[in-house]
């Protein structure tokens, strides 16, 4: 059981990935100033690369708590 819920969990947390890279960024690149947040740079550190994957890790909490509220709201635990 353990396996296999460990399987999912690597399947689920690609569907959401995909989810947040190729749908909900692409309708935040439409905001002024958000499209250029990964070439921000201070001195040799990539500052606009670490926000745009703090977001996007934000993205995939939200949208994975929103899957377990609904999922133990219908009863599927």
């Amino acid at each position: 059981g353990l396996a296999v819920a460990f399987i999912m969990a690597l399947y689920l947390g690609a569907l959401v990935q995909a989810l947040v890279d190729d749908l909900i960024m692409p309708i935040l690149s439409y905001i002024p100033g958000i499209d250029v947040i990964a070439d921000w740079a201070v001195g040799p550190f990539l500052l606009g690369h670490f926000i745009a994957a703090f977001i996007t890790f934000v993205l995939v909490s939200v949208v994975i708590f929103i899957l377990v509220k609904i999922t133990s709201k219908i009863g599927i635990e």
